[in-house]
């Protein structure tokens, strides 16, 4: 690599400057004017999500290069348009920047971003640069859905099975092996490098939407409830019973934990990384049993039916094989933003 050009910085070409560099990322007949146009077809509804991302919180350099930080921002966005049931159309990007970041960082950033986006043909439509004192990059993803079929958090009915489309805990562990490789000591090296892997280059679940539409052939489809497991998968099932005004039972024994965990981990932090880890991307659906009996079945090893939604307004984790006490789980448990 050139050493002039990675060390060339961004108060060094200024935002045109930087612009003209990013613009290869786009489509050239879509960049050029005040905003972006996207054609939808007649009948569909347009998904809108806005996904921010910021140095030392979502990101650091000790754990993620700038091409995994781009990725996982781009996973991000796309892992919310799969729990609405759409299809994505495009994105654009917000770059919050210092003046003494190095260009080299930016245009890396953007590969990451790149390489997400590409498996699933989706564009880099646009976007805006402005100074800031910290990194901070902030995606709005367009996504395109049939009104019919739009996967809402409120749809939860009793009676309803919980599925997971995969593992969760993973990413919370992998982040924990970059910052403390020492604790891995006892994981095979392709172990430690799958839960890394599982941190910095996570895959949003857009591949569900069209197996859970053929499922749902019908001239008028059943309501689904679902969301994504970016905030932990405790989060998601309390986010959906909280919208839908019920309750539900998740049988832990159902719950996959990664085997590795065993090898480092005690049954009670298995639990936490599982449970309020986090940043999976995974989706969490709410659907008649039959009919998430069917996806499961359809999906990889690793989906599972994990519970059931209840009448009551509390969610509780039971363990059938009784090696843990009941538990009713709670929002304030987890990582939350502006607390410690």
């Amino acid at each position: 690599m050139n050493n002039n050009l990675s060390s060339l910085q961004v108060k060094d070409i200024g935002e045109q400057g930087l612009l003209e560099r990013l613009q290869r990322f786009c489509p050239p007949d879509v960049i050029g004017d005040d905003a972006a146009v996207l054609t939808t077809n007649p009948n569909k509804s347009l998904v809108v999500t806005t996904d921010m991302l910021v140095d030392g919180v979502h990101f650091s350099d000790v754990t993620t290069s700038p091409e995994d930080a781009g990725w996982r921002a781009a996973a991000a966005n796309l892992s919310d348009l799969a729990a609405m049931g759409a299809f994505p159309l495009g994105i654009t990007v917000g770059l919050g920047l210092p003046g003494d970041i190095s260009v080299n960082w930016v245009e890396r950033l953007y590969q990451g971003m790149t390489e997400c986006l590409q498996k699933y043909n989706v564009p880099i439509v646009g976007g805006d640069i402005v100074r800031s004192p910290i990194t901070t990059l902030a995606i709005t993803a367009f996504g395109q859905a049939t009104p019919d079929f739009i996967i809402r958090r409120s749809a939860a009915q009793v009676g309803y099975a919980i599925v997971v489309t995969g593992i969760h805990g993973a990413s919370r562990a992998g982040l924990e092996l970059l910052l403390h490789p020492e604790i891995g000591q006892n994981l095979k090296t392709e172990e430690k490098a799958a839960l890394i892997t599982a941190h910095q280059r996570p895959n949003p679940r857009l591949d569900v939407i069209p197996i859970l539409k053929e499922i749902l052939i019908s001239p008028c489809p059943i309501p689904i409830a679902g969301m994504d497991s970016s905030d932990g998968l405790a989060d998601a099932v309390l986010q959906i019973c909280r919208a839908s005004h019920v309750g539900a039972v998740l049988e832990y024994s159902q719950i996959t934990i990664p085997k590795a965990f065993e090898k480092w981990l005690t049954a009670a932090q298995a639990r936490e990384y599982t449970l309020y880890g986090g940043e999976d991307f995974e989706l969490v659906l709410c659907l008649p049993q039959d009919t998430a009996e069917t996806l499961v079945k359809q999906l990889s090893t690793d989906a599972a039916i994990i519970g059931t939604i209840t009448p009551d307004l509390t969610v509780l984790l039971h363990d059938q094989n009784q090696k843990i006490p009941d538990q009713i789980l709670s929002l304030n448990q987890g990582f939350k933003h502006f607390t410690k």
